[in-house]
C-alpha cells in the first residue's frame, strides 16, 4: 500500500486535486462575484430594463445550478474540447467546473451583499456616493466576513465537483478513487483517498472560518 509508486501516485492526485479546486475557485469568483453584484444592485429597479435584465440573470444562473454536476460535465464536453483541446485531465476538468460554480458563487455573493445593513447604504446614498463606489467602498467591504464564510463554502463545494469528475477521466483523488478503488477494488487505496480529501475540506474550511473572524469588524 505504501510503495513508492502508489505514494507518488496520490501524491501527484494531490496537487492535481488542489490545483483543480482552486483554480476553479478563483475563476468561479471572477464570473460569480460580478454576477452576484448585478443580481443584487438591479432587485427591485424601477427601470424596466434593468429588471428584465435581474431576470433574466436570475434564471441563466438557477438553470445552471439546477443541473447535477455529472450531467454538466458530460454534456460540455464539446465545449471544454473547444477550449483546452481535450476532455480528460484536470485542466480539461477545470472548465465544467467554473461553470457548475459560477452560479453557485453568485448566489452566495448576492447572499452575502443582501445582508449588508440598508441604513449604511442609504447614508453613503445620502453623501452623493454613486452606485460605483457604494458597490466597492460600501457594500463589498461590509459583506467581507460573509463573502469570506461563502468562499469556504464554494472551494469545498467545488472539491467535491473535483472529486465527481474522476469517473470521467478528470484526473486528480477521485479519478485515483475510482480507478483503484472502485474498479480494482483496491480498498486501502480508497480509503487513502477518501481521508486526504476529508483533512483538505477541513484546513480550506477552518482557514475560510478563521479569516472571517479576523475580518469581523463586530468582535
Amino acid at each position: 500500500m505504501f510503495s513508492s509508486v502508489v505514494t507518488k501516485m496520490i501524491g501527484f492526485g494531490l496537487l492535481e486535486t488542489l490545483y483543480m479546486t482552486l483554480v476553479s475557485t478563483a475563476l468561479a469568483y471572477v464570473i460569480g462575484l460580478p454576477l452576484g453584484v448585478a443580481l443584487v444592485v438591479s432587485d427591485g429597479s424601477q427601470n424596466s430594463f434593468v429588471r428584465g435584465i435581474n431576470t433574466v440573470l436570475g434564471i441563466v444562473v438557477n438553470l445552471l445550478r439546477s443541473i447535477p454536476f455529472l450531467i454538466l460535465l458530460v454534456t460540455v464536453i464539446p465545449v471544454t474540447r473547444f477550449i483546452v483541446g481535450t476532455s480528460i485531465g484536470s485542466t480539461a476538468t477545470i472548465v465544467p467546473l467554473v461553470i457548475a460554480s459560477a452560479p453557485f458563487v453568485a448566489r452566495l455573493v448576492e447572499s452575502s451583499l443582501k445582508e449588508v445593513d440598508k441604513g449604511v447604504i442609504e447614508a453613503a446614498q445620502c453623501m452623493g456616493a454613486s452606485m460605483t463606489q457604494i458597490i466597492y467602498k460600501v457594500m463589498l467591504p461590509e459583506a467581507k466576513p460573509s463573502l469570506i464564510v461563502g468562499s469556504a463554502i464554494a472551494v469545498t463545494t467545488i472539491l467535491s465537483y473535483s472529486a465527481l469528475a474522476g469517473f470521467v477521466g478528470g484526473g486528480g483523488l477521485g479519478d485515483i478513487a475510482v480507478r483503484y478503488g472502485y474498479y480494482r477494488y483496491q480498498e486501502d487505496i480508497m480509503l487513502i483517498t477518501v481521508a486526504l480529501l476529508v483533512i483538505i475540506v477541513q484546513i480550506l474550511q477552518e482557514i475560510g472560518m478563521r479569516l472571517a473572524k479576523i475580518s469581523d469588524k463586530r468582535i
